[in-house]
Order: C-alpha cells, then structure tokens, then sequence
C-alpha cells in the first residue's frame, strides 16, 4: 500500500501490527528515449507491487539521486553525496521515529550505490534495521533477463516497459553495441554524451511485451521475498 493513500490515522493504526516499510529511491536522468523518470518509475512500482499482498506501506520515492556523468543531457538532475546521504537519513530517521524498525530500500539507480556502506552503518547505530535492495541487480532478475537476452544495460530493453516508454516516441529497430565500460569510466560529462549519443549503454532498445512481463515478475517476486524473509541479512 502507498503512504500516498493513506491518512496518519490509518498509519498510526498500521502500526500496531506493522513495524516494516519500503522506502524506493530512483534518480532523474537522460534514458535514450525513455523517461528521465525511468529510475523512479521502476523503483516505485516494483516496491508497491511487492508489498501490496503483505500490507506494508510504501513511502513515496525519493526521486533524485547521484548521477553526474549524465550532466550533458538536459533533464538530468544530480545531488551531491552529501546532500543525498542527508536526505536519505533524514527520511529514515522520520520513518523510524513513528515506530517503524525495518525498512527496505528499494534502489532503481546504480549511481546510488556509493551511499550504501555509510546508510548501513548509520542505521545500525540507530538499531534500525535496513535492507538495500538494488532490485535491477538481484540475481533473479537478472537470470530473468538473460534467459531472454544477455545483452542489457541502461536504457536498454530491460528498462522498456509499458511505464516508462513515452507516448509519439519511436524506438531504433537495430540494437547497439555495448559501450567500452573502461573507457566510458574516463570521460567527463561532456565527452559521455558524444561517446554514448542517445545515451543507452547498448543492447537492442524494446522486446516483446510478454518478455517484458516475464522480467518484471520475476523482479516483484524477488523484492517481495526479500520483504518477507530477507531481513536476517539487514
């Protein structure tokens, strides 16, 4: 369930049977010809649609992260490190504050990662436990993904879904070829955007809806088992 539906009455009442909550995190970046939205879209919607079933509630996404390399690309919006650990850790400590002890974090963009070892350690002096997920990482979504196609990556087909694809927008019909990930990692942000173009990191940009679906059950399914059993791992 979405905070966003509910009143504090209805929240307040949650809790005296509910201490867990989902707290997703995305960021606003260029995604080819996807939305810039695409990181938020996917985090948001993967947390609501695992924890519905369980009845816990899903906060609304923090919808800016770390992405720097992206610059170039007008839309691209990037915190600093320590602006985004200090709103990570100001929105956790409301959340722990009214009562609840375990929080999952679903993370829908890579450039997020730096904060992980910092957030852990904070939450642990806090006897909050955390769980950060990367759902777009976890190995059975991306078994899902290449038992269709190993050759995914950002604003790839793997990010193409009926929610982030944009209306009178046409995708290429020829795949691209990956990116030198070495070289990309040396560039600035002005020569990222010559070397990458549109911005996908390569592989085809769209597959069938029914592969699309396949994935995304099997990311939902993978969040919501971490949701249930994995907090022996916070």
């Amino acid at each position: 369930m979405r905070v966003a539906d509910l009143n504090w009455l209805q929240v307040e009442k949650l809790l005296e049977k509910e201490n867990r909550a989902v707290l997703p995190v995305g960021s606003t970046e260029q995604h080819a010809y996807l939305s810039l939205a695409t990181d938020d879209i996917l985090a948001e919607r993967v947390a609501v649609e695992a924890a519905e079933p369980l009845g816990v509630p899903v906060f609304p996404v923090i919808n800016y992260g770390l992405t720097p390399d992206f610059m170039a690309y007008p839309g691209t919006i990037t915190l600093r490190g320590e602006t985004f650990e200090a709103v990570l850790r100001d929105v956790l400590a409301g959340i722990h504050g009214h009562g609840f002890r375990r929080v999952l974090l679903v993370n829908g963009h890579g450039g997020n990662r730096p904060a992980w070892d910092s957030l852990r350690g904070w939450a642990r002096e806090r006897g909050l436990q955390l769980l950060i997920h990367d759902w777009w990482a976890g190995p059975g979504f991306l078994e899902a993904v290449r038992s269709h196609d190993p050759v995914a990556s950002h604003a790839s087909w793997m990010e193409n879904f009926p929610w982030t694809r944009l209306p009178g927008v046409t995708m290429p019909q020829a795949p691209k070829a990956l990116i030198d990930f070495a070289h990309y990692r040396t560039l600035e942000p002005a020569a990222i955007r010559a070397y990458l173009e549109d911005g996908s990191f390569g592989g085809r940009y769209q597959r069938p809806d029914d592969e699309i679906y396949a994935i995304w059950r099997a990311g939902v399914e993978e969040t919501r088992a971490l949701l249930e059993n994995g907090w022996g791992d916070a």
